[in-house]
């Protein structure tokens, strides 16, 4: 399904928006975000989305993202040239620059000189509106090695760098401005008040786009899609699942049924909080398939990765489908499913090669299931879905809790599986937790937790030598889990994780660190 076929299904799509163009930058998503930021809806298409299609969204400004292609290349991804025939302003960024040079007059070619990483910007026309109330040299972020050489009618030059005269340009009667640098990521330090004069300034939007606001706009949604009928949710513990509930439960009451199916994969006690909070504060109607012994069973002898999560995918659907039946009869199904998990499962140019991935929330329903789909969240980034749960009062230790995968325990504990090293794994994982929060790191990491290796050391305990497990500690800095970073934790607490978790878990003897980041490395070890 085109981006754009998305956007437009959605009732968000009525709300005054940004429209951002996707050509394949890898900062696109981060122009979403910050946009958001300024409390304004913003909206990824296609970069071919047909001009008469933004016109039906209630679209206040357009931005051109960045990308990898050169605009005359052949197969250049192209947009619709009718958007600058909209009425609305428009900013084009580094390849978006050079796509309003191209189309509308000017001239792009290879630079002498490439420009990447931080760079210094003057503005020789400070009555341009974008750089309103910003001093006249600021640091930015360059990532290109194309540029402007012949500006296209009726624009000027209002910035410069070492390497162009045409850092930023604008027709003012057009409303027409490009940069050639990065205002989205954190290198260029002004980049938010350099969008908010776009946004807010030249876009007039207002900043309406709060939580608080999306829970009533949420729950007509709901009620309208779903009226009388019956929905079933798979509740897994983990924030997006949890906060759809609550969402969908404050919408239409007992209508919803979640089903919560332990798969002898989860954290210490998972099963007893998810029960708690959703079952005997929040009132869901919840069902819970204790499937650990079929699971386990499956799962006896697999040693290879791969393998595993097939056989936990594979078992997981054969159980929640016998759930659904057992639940009675529904016409919807529920799922978490994010604005990434959207965006990133359509190809940027129609190539599946340039997929980002497949995410299971999106086309993965068995074929022979017939529900249709409630997606609450399908239009929300993962930090405005934590929002959203504060806002629905659901407990800290949920919304902001860390990701945990869908295998669970599976994929950190190496080898074959048996209920006695999940055991251990398990009870080691929750030192690191209950250590980490004492500390008062826990929520200042992306993830925090042990992982049992399929090998065996020697070890003197209670004047006795031992022969037993080793668990490694992955602790790690993540802004969404595509690159990630170990954390430079206190020695002190580290040593503590390590006492304890020798001292109180039978069948361990060492504790190591993994120092790996990702690349090379995966946040996870299967």
């Amino acid at each position: 399904m085109r981006l754009d076929a998305l956007a437009s299904q959605s009732a968000s799509s009525r709300m005054e928006q940004i429209a951002i163009l996707d050509f394949g930058s890898q900062y696109t998503q981060v122009i979403a975000r910050r946009v958001r930021e300024l409390n304004v809806y913003s909206t990824l298409l296609r970069f071919d989305t047909p001009a008469e299609e933004i016109r039906k969204l209630n679209v206040k400004g357009i931005i051109l993202s960045g990308g990898p292609s050169s605009v005359y290349a052949d197969k250049a991804p192209l947009p619709d040239k009718a958007i600058f025939k909209l009425g609305v302003p428009v900013l084009g960024i580094c390849y978006g620059v050079q796509v309003m040079g191209h189309f509308l007059g000017g001239k792009v070619e290879k630079g002498s000189k490439r420009e990447y990483g931080k760079g210094t910007l003057k503005v020789i026309d400070s009555s341009c509106a974008l750089f309103r109330n910003l001093p006249s040299e600021l640091q930015v972020w360059n990532s290109h090695g194309d540029k402007l050489t012949r500006l296209p009618k009726n624009f000027v030059a209002v910035a410069i760098t070492a390497n162009s005269e045409y850092a930023a340009i604008e027709n003012a009667e057009k409303r027409f401005l490009g940069i050639q640098f990065h205002p989205e990521v954190v290198h260029t330090p002004k980049g938010r008040e350099i969008l908010s004069n776009f946004v807010l300034g030249l876009c007039n939007c207002a900043a309406t786009w709060t939580m608080k606001n999306y829970v009533d706009q949420a729950y007509a949604e709901i009620r309208a899609q779903v009226g009388s009928e019956r929905v079933i949710l798979g509740l897994s513990g983990g924030v997006d699942s949890s906060v759809a509930a609550a969402l969908i439960h404050r919408a239409i009451g007992d209508q919803l049924t979640c089903i919560f199916v332990n798969n002898g994969l989860l954290r210490a006690r998972e099963a007893e909080v998810v029960q708690e909070v959703f079952g005997r504060n929040f009132k869901l109607r919840l069902q819970y398939e204790n499937a650990s012994k079929l699971f386990l069973d499956k799962l006896r002898g697999v040693t290879d990765p791969e393998k595993k999560r097939k056989v936990i995918g594979k078992t997981f659907i054969d159980v929640f489908q016998a759930a659904t039946r057992k639940a009675g009869k529904a016409k919807f199904l529920a799922q978490g499913t994010l604005y990434p998990d959207v965006i990133e499962s359509v190809p940027i140019d129609g190539n599946p090669a340039h997929m980002i991935k497949s995410h299971h929330n999106v086309g993965g329903l068995p074929k022979n299931m017939s529900f249709q789909l409630v997606e609450p969240l399908r239009c929300l980034f993962k930090d405005e879905v934590r929002l959203l749960g504060t806002e629905l009062g659901l407990p800290k230790e949920i919304v902001l809790r860390q990701p945990f995968p869908g295998p669970g325990l599976a994929v950190r504990c190496l080898g074959n599986l048996t209920p006695s090293k999940l055991n251990i794994l398990r009870e080691a994982d929750r030192i690191v937790v209950e250590e980490m929060k004492a500390a008062d790191w826990y929520y200042r990491t992306w993830q925090s937790f042990a992982v049992l290796l399929p090998v065996r050391s020697v070890g003197v305990q209670g004047d006795e030598r031992t022969y037993a497990f080793t668990i490694a500690l992955r602790i790690v800095e993540s802004q969404d889990g595509m690159t990630a970073d170990w954390v430079r934790l206190p020695y002190d607490l580290l040593e503590k994780i390590s006492t304890r978790i020798t001292n109180e878990v039978r069948g361990v003897n060492r504790v190591v660190l993994d120092l790996t980041s990702k690349p090379p490395g995966t946040i996870e070890w299967e």
